[in-house]
């Protein structure tokens, strides 16, 4: 049975099998399961009605459970986060679904806060999501580092992993950074959310690896709100150490 009143959901897809790193939903950052950082920091964030894990292992439901999150176990083999976040959501009666990456320590509940009041205000939006600056032409040129360009009324044009946009002339020097970098929360409308899932990969999504292009490719209103919070993200092993001092750094040593 659905549950009424829910306005905004949050999930935080977490399935055992990462390829690059198995389990690390119940990594230790600073002696705590990673998944209690992100549940923690997400339940801060006052727009949320409610907050689930989607995941498909009983040892991340019972870490969940642990931290005041419900647990909903979805299917094994979903091809990405996006779709098991839409299978949890299908349980639920809500009109935005807020898509928290369950990699990120330091999510900042103030930022979700500013998505969901963006896409409650304009009905326009399908999808919400953010950027910040990105510093430097090194960064901007890192692969792994997603780009956005966006037009003066915030709404996303294109996402790459290549420099956008082209600087032509060496010469250009912008007063302010033309770089951003695509930070990974989206916030969708449940019902573009199950569009999007049901439409295969686009090519040029498949020549980036980057999903949300098929959210562009098919027509979607994406809302780019700007931060100055880049995210700490934990992909690989190797990437716990610097989680950890980003997160004393943080929290004044206070973890």
């Amino acid at each position: 049975m659905r549950e009424k009143n829910i306005k905004v959901l949050g999930v935080i897809p977490a399935r055992w099998g990462s390829t690059r790193f198995p389990g690390k939903s119940l990594a230790l950052i600073c002696g705590r399961p990673l998944i209690h950082w992100v549940i923690e920091n997400s339940l801060k964030a006052r727009a949320l009605d409610k907050l689930v894990v989607a995941t498909d292992d009983p040892r991340i439901a019972e870490a969940a459970g642990q931290c005041g999150a419900e647990a909903v176990m979805t299917g094994a083999n979903h091809p990405s986060g996006t779709d098991r976040v839409a299978e949890a959501a299908g349980k639920y009666r809500a009109e935005i679904i807020v898509n928290i990456q369950g990699d990120e320590p330091a999510i900042d509940p103030k930022l979700i806060d500013r998505l969901a009041g963006a896409m409650l205000r304009e009905k326009n939006w399908d999808i919400a999501t953010a950027a910040s600056p990105l510093k430097s032409a090194a960064e901007a040129a890192a692969p792994s580092i997603c780009k956005v360009v966006f037009s003066a009324a915030g709404q996303a044009l294109y996402f790459s992993r290549h420099p956008i946009p082209f600087i032509r002339e060496k010469s250009f020097a912008p007063p302010e950074t033309v770089f951003w970098r695509h930070i990974g929360i989206y916030l969708y409308r449940k019902e573009f959310l199950a569009r999007f899932v049901a439409e295969p990969p686009c090519l040029i999504e498949k020549a980036e690896c980057l999903e949300q292009l098929r959210a562009l490719h098919i027509g979607a209103r994406i809302k780019v709100e700007l931060t100055d919070h880049a995210g700490i993200g934990v992909d690989t092993p190797e990437d716990i150490a610097a989680a950890e001092e980003a997160l004393r750094k943080k929290n004044g040593d206070g973890t």
